[in-house]
């Protein structure tokens, strides 16, 4: 039996670039984002809005409450768990400044157009087609 993970978290496109970080071990470029900490205390929208003052630094408003919902199955500490993402449309609210919490090794705004070149985790090329950024 597999157990499941649900994570939320925002995408934040702005003057043809998106907003990406790499964390923790990963070398990759992924959205800020991350586990629903209690299903019962917070819903998608705040989870992501949450991820993103913890990873990023900064407050997001959610321009788009209808999430790209992506699902994708890893093995954890040689368990199976399904993945349950929803990714949010969002954008920094005025006067907020980009800042790495924690975890996150570095927050980079790359280039839409150059993402070809990048190492990217295997959410962030359908998550932006499906919002319309990529071809």
């Amino acid at each position: 039996m597999s157990k499941i993970m649900l994570a939320s978290g925002p995408v934040i496109v702005t003057d043809g670039k998106v907003l990406l970080n790499k964390h923790g071990e990963d070398t990759f470029w992924k959205f800020c984002g991350g586990r629903v900490k209690d299903l019962n205390q917070e819903g998608l929208i705040a989870a992501a809005q949450r991820e993103a003052q913890e990873e990023i630094g900064a407050k997001v408003e959610i321009i788009n409450p209808v999430p790209f919902i992506l699902h994708v199955v890893r093995i954890i500490n040689g368990e199976e768990v399904d993945i349950i993402l929803a990714h949010y449309l969002a954008e920094l609210l005025p006067g907020q400044e980009v800042t790495p919490g924690e975890d996150i090794r570095e927050v980079a705004w790359l280039d839409l157009e150059k993402l070809d070149q990048e190492d990217l985790g295997p959410n962030i090329r359908p998550t932006l087609k499906h919002f319309g950024f990529l071809g």
